[in-house]
Order: C-alpha cells, then sequence, then structure tokens
C-alpha cells in the first residue's frame, strides 16, 4: 500500500496486523488514525518545492538524514523514540480539500505546484534507528531516500516528532534507570500539549515505564493507564475519612489513598483502619519525601501494613529518584520533569541534505560547511561494535559505505518504509511493545557508564569509517 495519495489509497493505520507476534500491554482495537500531518510544516517547504519544480531539480534523487550533533547537557545517551508517530501520520501527510486550497489562494503555492501537491504520494524509502535504541552524535536516526521534492516536505514534521518524543524518551530512560527495579508512572498529562502528552506518554513508555495517567495513550496504544484520587476529591468530603471510605468501596482494596491532604500520620493511620492489611498503598505528594517515606513506612509496619505499598510524586526528576534509593519507596509517579525532558525539551535533531542525483545521474555527496553547523555528507548506515563481553564500546558508522562486522556488531538501521510502503510492525500498540523491550536491552548493552546522572561525554564515541 502507498504511503500517501488520496483517501482511498492511504497508509495503513495503526490497527493494521503486524507479522511480528509480540503482544501489547493491552490489547487494542481501536480504529484511530491521525488527523490530516501536511500542513504541519513550515512554509518554506512548500517554497522550495515549487522553485524546484520550475527548475527542472525537484525530482531529482535525494538523501536526507536526521541526526544530532551533539547529546544535551553532558548526558551520556538519547533513546529513539516517535518514529512510529511519524510513521503513522505519515499515511495522512497529503493535500487536498480546503487545505489545499488554502495554499494556492494564500498564495503558498501558484497553480502548477497546487496540482503537484494534489497527486503527492511517498514513494521512497525510510530507514534508521528502531524506537528503544539508543542514539549519540551523528548517529544516521532516520534516512530518507526519494525525490528532493518528496523528501524536502517531510522535513518539518519529521523533526517535530523525533525531537520531542526523543527528548522525553531520554528523559524517561534516565529516570527509570535511577529507579532501578522500582516501577516509574507518568502523570504528566496536564503540564504539556494535548496532543504532547499523548506523545509524552508514549514516549515514556517506551524507555521502561510501566503506566500513563493518560487515557488517550491507552486508547491509542495499549498502554497500561493509571490513577486513583486528587487533593480535590479529598476536599469535597466533609472529612478525610469519608473521602478514603468512599473511594475504598468505588475502587476496592487495592487502590492507592493520597494521605498528605492534611496530617500524613492521622491519615496514614485512618487509611490503615478503613482498609486494613491489604490496603494496596498509600502516596505523598509533599515535604521531605525521604523522610517522610521512612516515618509513614514504619508507621504502615508497625500498624500491621507490611504489604502496603508508598508511592511518592511532587516534582520527581531522575536526580530526585536517585536521591529516594535508600528510602522505603515502592514507585515513582513523574509528571512535569518528564514531559519537559527533565529539562532538555528537544534533542537537537536535524535534517540534511547529505546525496543528491547529479547531471549525470549518479548520487553525489553533498554537505554544509558552516563554522559549528556542519554536516557529512553521504549515504549513512551505522553498527553498534561490541565486545566479546556483548558490551557497547563504539558506534560505527558507514559514510557511503556498509561498515564490517568483527563478529559481535549489531546492525542499527531498520527499513520502515520500502518503495513508498509501510513494512509491518512499525506502528500501533505492538510497536510500542517491541520498543519497551528494544530500550531494555539497549541498556543492557551499554557500558555501566551510561547510567551516570553526572555530565560526561558520550558513553560510547561515534566513529565515521569510509
Amino acid at each position: 500500500m502507498v504511503v500517501g495519495g488520496d483517501a482511498g489509497g492511504g497508509l495503513r493505520g495503526p490497527g493494521s496486523a503486524v507479522a511480528d507476534t509480540v503482544a501489547p500491554v493491552n490489547a487494542n482495537t481501536s480504529t484511530w488514525s491521525p488527523a490530516p500531518t501536511a500542513l504541519l510544516t513550515d512554509h518554506y517547504e512548500l517554497t522550495m518545492l515549487q522553485a524546484a519544480l520550475r527548475d527542472g531539480t525537484a525530482l531529482r534523487r535525494s538523501v536526507f538524514e536526521v541526526f544530532s550533533r551533539r547529546l544535551s547537557n553532558g548526558r551520556r545517551y538519547g533513546i529513539v523514540a516517535g518514529t512510529g508517530r511519524f510513521l503513522e501520520g505519515l499515511a495522512q501527510f497529503r493535500f487536498h480539500g480546503e487545505r489545499l486550497e488554502f495554499l494556492e489562494r494564500t498564495g503558498v503555492v501558484d497553480a502548477t505546484t497546487a496540482q503537484w501537491l494534489a497527486d503527492f504520494r511517498f514513494s521512497g524509502q525510510i530507514q534508521g534507528y528502531a524506537e528503544g535504541d539508543a542514539w549519540f552524535p551523528n548517529s544516521p536516526i532516520l534516512r530518507v531516500d526519494g525525490t528532493f521534492a518528496e523528501a524536502c516536505m517531510l522535513e518539518t514534521y519529521i523533526l517535530s516528532v523525533l525531537n520531542y518524543d526523543s527528548a522525553v524518551a531520554s528523559a524517561a530512560s534516565r529516570m527509570t534507570s535511577a529507579a532501578g527495579e522500582r516501577p516509574c508512572l507518568e502523570m504528566g498529562s496536564r503540564r504539556a500539549h494535548d496532543e504532547a502528552a499523548v506523545a509524552a506518554a508514549r514516549a515514556a513508555v517506551i524507555a521502561g515505564f510501566t503506566g500513563t495517567s493518560n487515557l488517550e495513550a491507552g486508547y491509542r496504544y495499549g498502554v497500561k493507564t493509571i490513577g486513583t484520587a486528587a487533593h480535590s476529591f479529598t476536599l469535597l468530603h466533609n472529612d478525610e475519612q469519608s473521602a478514603f471510605r468512599s473511594q475504598l468501596e468505588a475502587q476496592g482494596l487495592g487502590t492507592t489513598l493520597l494521605v498528605d491532604t492534611y496530617d500524613v500520620d492521622a491519615a496514614v493511620r485512618k487509611a490503615v483502619e478503613l482498609g486494613g492489611p491489604e490496603l494496596g498503598a498509600v502516596r505523598l505528594d509533599s515535604g521531605d519525601l525521604v523522610a517522610q517515606a521512612g516515618r509513614v513506612r514504619d508507621l504502615l509496619d508497625s500498624l500491621g501494613n507490611t504489604k502496603t505499598r508508598i508511592t511518592v510524586t511532587s516534582d520527581l526528576d531522575e536526580y530526585a529518584i536517585a536521591s529516594l534509593a535508600a528510602a522505603p519507596v515502592d514507585a515513582y509517579g513523574v509528571g512535569t520533569r518528564l514531559v519537559t525532558g527533565s529539562g532538555v525539551p528537544t534533542s537537537s535533531m536535524v535534517y540534511k541534505l547529505v546525496a543528491r542525483e547529479n547531471s549525470a545521474g549518479e548520487l553525489e555527496p553533498v554537505a554544509k560547511k558552516a563554522a559549528g553547523k556542519g554536516s557529512v555528507g553521504g549515504r549513512k548506515t551505522a553498527l553498534r561494535r561490541r565486545d566479546a563481553h556483548g558490551v557497547a564500546t563504539h558506534e560505527i558508522v558507514g559514510v557511503d559505505t556498509v561498515p564490517v562486522d568483527d563478529g559481535d556488531d549489531r546492525p542499527l538501521m531498520e527499513t520502515f518504509v520500502r518503495d513508498g510502503e509501510l513494512v509491518d510492525g512499525w506502528t500501533g500498540p505492538a510497536a510500542v511493545e517491541r520498543a519497551r523491550q528494544r530500550h531494555a536491552a539497549t541498556m543492557a548493552e551499554l557500558p555501566r557508564a551510561a547510567s551516570r546522572l553526572s555530565e560526561g561525554e558520550a558513553v560510547i564515541p561515534t566513529v565515521l569509517v569510509s
């Protein structure tokens, strides 16, 4: 099936069957598909297209690549996320109806360009790093092969998706690494744009979070949704005891009671009195969480609730989670710092033309030479070099060549779109679960230094070979 085109010939939606048999976290039979995406782009993408159509260069074969020149804030690795969301949106990247009329009426494009856009469908190849994998400076995260016209128009949409989703996934990975075996729960929807909240939930689950408060993410991607009650529910009732009793009756003994609306110790005693030893958990959302968690644990144990868990929230990030490692905490709820990339809200990825067809019909490398913002010309592919123990040692990037596997290397480039057709398995709930498993395997493959939160160089170097 062709990517793009008219409404009857679009890419398969996220509910389509996939060749891989990995099951999602939750079964999802929704028929959700993204809204039209072609205008989620910059004006100049279409003015470049129009100029290229006029001068005859629009149909030159071209290769664009997504990469980042550096890791942000001294981080030691990044995690890829958003590819599946981009592929879902690519199915709706087409121009017709009122949107096409808008472009022509406002003078963005002329009639000839509008006619070309009306027939647009992506017919090329898209390869890159799978979601959940680590990336490093100059990793060829995504490679788009096609005509200049069709590849150029995807720039803004690709970058807007990958830059944000990968920033969230990279932050989430640091958080789950700091949390160890304790689960992390995504709760940041109210701190982000509505669609960004869905994207953040998806990216967090890829990087090891076990659930999200965002119901739309649960609907679209089959991820586990979580949540119980806020302070407002307690304040609604005449007293804390009434609120707890109502929640227990509605949600069962396994629920989590929020115990810091008034007096924590008194609330814990009421929770135990009403829920008994089978009470699922209590949540702390303010104050000195280390000290409070210790005191609450002692109190719960003294009351016979040794199995009641403690969940902590309140502007957590990877550093706060690490500081709670010795505290008797069972789970972390993370919101604001997660959906803002823990201070790094973008991955600084760029989309550059690295090769184009010359007048002889041959593909030749091209590169930007600007100081500090240069690129390396040539079509890239990559593998991860590992030692005899399976630990990653280098990112080997071949420039116009395929790097030689020394026996235990892992190829990194996957094919997502072939001749305009989406390869099964990269969208929908199953893709999220596969990416989550890939992230776990990738983190096990990286050197131990990857888990350090202090600033440092990339945990493995990138080596370009030609």
